[in-house]
């Protein structure tokens, strides 16, 4: 896992105690496993936006946002009128109360936070770990981040503190909408359920006991291809491989050794031919003579067609 980098540098406010803190992601991004969309000469595709109207790309600094209020009826909002009604962002993590520990339901947890304590904040940081840890009590706080207001939970653990964000009232699904059917249960049914869960209980949940199985296979998939050079390099510019070429870098070099650095010699053994057959006709001289020129265009070594001449005058 990559090392944690910080985010933010923010206060938690607790009464009239600012605490220092500095924000980290709980969760590692980098561990999943991402895929690229290719063309298939292995070039890197881009995204584009078409009008379903006109078929015609529309670039972004042209592109408008629209609430859609009845069926293919919207209300258009221009980048800068969003921007006004955005919240605006705060470096305070506001505490307005304490509520115990297990009061929220998980349902409503969101995305999770890491905070420590930045500069001058290790003192107050370690207080507010320890009362919470002693009264059993969790905080309730209003945060303005990424241009939206929200509402987190600060809570302390065996290591110091998560801020977790919650999802309002309006964005979780009730049970009570399915309209589950209410079902009776025998007293023996319940009493072997019981000693179900008793044979199979534990203390607490310890997250290494688990493993992705989906995503080894995934990766232990990529090794084989990686393995078997099936390595496809992304075209970018006139020198990149053709898409679908494997990399193999041992038959690069070979081939790079294989290489001609200069004009191609067999054009010169004919050249030589044709002043060997002249020598034994000497009538054909003024022919060959002719020819010469033809012999040098194709040649590198025009120079070796007279000797064989003057052996034949002899």
């Amino acid at each position: 896992m990559a090392a944690a980098r910080s985010i933010a540098s923010l206060t938690l406010g607790f009464g009239l105690v600012s605490i220092p803190i500095r924000l980290y992601s709980a969760t590692d991004s980098g561990a999943s496993v991402r895929f690229h969309l290719l063309a298939p000469d292995g070039s890197r595709l881009k995204q584009q936006y078409v009008s379903e109207q006109t078929g015609k790309v529309v670039p972004r600094d042209q592109m408008m946002k629209g609430y859609e209020v009845e069926k293919d009826q919207f209300v258009l909002f221009k980048p800068d009128e969003l921007k006004r009604l955005e919240e605006a962002a705060s470096h305070v993590i506001d505490i307005v109360a304490f509520i115990p520990e297990g009061a929220v339901d998980p349902l409503y947890y969101d995305k999770a936070y890491l905070l420590a304590p930045d500069k001058r904040g290790g003192k107050p940081y370690a207080l507010l770990v320890a009362a919470m840890r002693e009264s059993g009590q969790c905080a309730l706080a209003r945060w303005a981040w990424r241009a939206r207001q929200h509402v987190v939970q600060v809570r302390a653990i065996e290591e110091g503190l998560v801020l977790q964000q919650l999802l309002y009232a309006d964005e979780v699904r009730s049970l009570k909408d399915l309209e589950i059917e209410q079902v009776e249960v025998a007293p023996s049914e319940l009493k072997l359920a019981l000693q179900l869960i008793d044979q199979i209980s534990t203390d607490r949940y310890d997250p290494t006991a688990f493993e992705d199985e989906e995503r080894k296979r995934v990766l232990a998939a990529i090794d084989e291809k990686i393995a078997g050079r099936q390595v496809v390099a992304s075209a970018r510019g006139e020198d990149a491989p053709q898409g679908g070429q494997v990399v193999d870098l041992m038959a690069a070099l070979r081939a790079s050794l294989g290489k001609p650095t200069a004009a191609p010699k067999e054009t010169a053994p004919p050249a030589r031919k044709a002043a060997g057959a002249e020598a034994d006709n000497v009538t054909q001289l003024d022919a060959g003579a002719r020819k010469a020129p033809k012999r040098a265009a194709r040649s590198t070594a025009p120079e070796a067609a007279p000797a064989p001449r003057s052996r034949a005058r002899k």
